[in-house]
């Protein structure tokens, strides 16, 4: 008889903890989802960082607390067409003026000194300064990327976030590679 007794106190405890730990699964599930997301890359616009592919997590918190800067790897929507998104690299920062001559960026005038060397743009002469609240991005792969000499700066409302991490290929894995940038 008391074995009878305890069934209903052991399927009221199952009901609960499957309960609880959907709850948690989902409160979780949104977390991740809330602070970064999973892009695949396409395209060779950001070789030799970053391959056609790779799977990378995007921190979408890290811009809730600071401001994007000049070296950022960022995913946004284009701003020509919002259903489009890309990977670029921040060079130019709200009021700053932005260059491009003869295969160099130039910011303020000065040269854009960047680590690791990427190759010099294949485009001809263009500059803008950058409004308020914009970013000037453009792809690593200098020889074969658009960017905003094409399709203007980034509004700060289209970046979803900072590249974080590289999770696939296995090859790939890490942490966004280093990079520096000094205005000479």
């Amino acid at each position: 008889m008391s074995k009878g007794l305890r069934e209903p106190g052991r399927l009221k405890t199952g009901i609960v903890q499957v309960i609880l730990t959907a709850f948690i699964i989902l409160v979780v599930f949104a977390g991740v989802q809330f602070t970064g997301q999973s892009f695949r890359v396409e395209g060779e616009s950001m070789e030799p960082s970053f391959y056609s592919g790779e799977y990378i997590i995007v921190n979408k918190l890290t811009y809730r607390f600071g401001s994007p800067e000049r070296g950022d790897v960022i995913v946004f929507r284009n701003p020509e067409s919002p259903e489009h998104l890309y990977i670029k690299r921040i060079v130019g920062l709200p009021g700053e003026t932005v260059e491009i001559r003869g295969g160099e960026i130039y910011v303020d005038g000065g040269v854009l000194e960047e680590r690791p060397d990427f190759a010099e743009i294949l485009y001809g002469n263009y500059s803008v300064t950058v409004p308020d609240g914009q970013y000037f991005v453009i792809g690593d792969n200098r020889a074969a990327t658009s960017g905003s000499h094409t399709f203007g700066p980034v509004p700060r409302q289209n970046i979803l976030g900072k590249l974080w991490i590289s999770y696939w290929p296995p090859r790939e894995w890490g942490l966004s590679p280093s990079y520096a940038a000094a205005v000479e």
